[in-house]
């Protein structure tokens, strides 16, 4: 007899499902044996560590160092002999200076005109432009604007006396010097400082100031004063 098929049976209705379940089966199983770990037991290795009849190891006998004892200290001696001091020492005798209420103190007079106090003149310092009196160069004794003559003849003498180093002229080095110097109320010239770009300028420059002539000095209140002075010196090479 032959059997019939039901036409409305699916066989494969359910087969992705069987399958899903099928690989999730296969995976766990594979990942719980890769996690599979095996252990050593611990008391065969416990029983080797505290087994010590097995340890064949010799052991190094100590030995005892003697040692003498230290020697005894040394006696003290029976008799002390006591040696008497023949030489005279002079004691030396010192003198208070303290003053006690028998001390008489002899009274000097003293006249304040037989005492000579000498008095220091302060030298004072006036600026060049706000002095009553100009320093006064030589020639310009006759000018009637003393000040201007006095600008006007230290550029002829710095021109007159100007020379330009030869180290800095073969340096092509140029520049400014400031100079300032102060005519004391002698009339000499005095404090000469010098600010520029190379010592070689500054040195020519100090020296060109250093051989100003001696000067009528200036005056303030018809006192002689210290006047200081500033002037810039050009150093170009042509």
């Amino acid at each position: 007899m032959k059997v019939k098929k039901n036409p409305k049976a699916d066989l494969n209705r359910d087969s992705g499902l069987y399958f899903v379940i099928g690989l999730t089966i296969v995976l766990f199983v594979t990942w719980r044996a890769l996690e599979y770990k095996t252990y050593d037991t611990v008391q065969d290795e416990i029983v080797q560590l505290v087994d010590v009849e097995t340890l064949d190891e010799d052991v190094p006998q100590t030995e005892i160092l003697r040692t003498a004892p230290p020697p005894p200290p040394p006696a003290a001696p029976e008799v002390i002999e006591v040696i008497e001091d023949t030489e005279e020492v002079e004691e030396t005798v010192i003198e208070s200076t303290e003053i006690s209420q028998e001390t008489v103190i002899a009274e000097v007079d003293l006249d304040a005109s037989d005492i000579d106090v000498e008095e220091e003149e302060e030298d004072v310092v006036v600026p060049f432009a706000i002095i009553e009196e100009v320093p006064v160069f030589p020639g310009c004794e006759n000018a009637a604007d003393k000040k201007l003559c006095f600008n006007e003849m230290m550029q002829k003498h710095v021109q007159k006396n100007f020379m330009y180093p030869k180290t800095a002229e073969e340096l092509g080095i140029e520049g400014r010097v400031f100079v300032q110097f102060v005519i004391s109320s002698d009339g000499s010239i005095n404090q000469i400082r010098t600010r520029g770009p190379d010592p070689s300028l500054e040195k020519e420059a100090a020296r060109i100031i250093a051989s100003l002539p001696t000067m009528t000095p200036g005056r303030q209140r018809n006192k002689n004063v210290s006047v200081p002075y500033s002037i810039p010196i050009n150093f170009k090479l042509m």
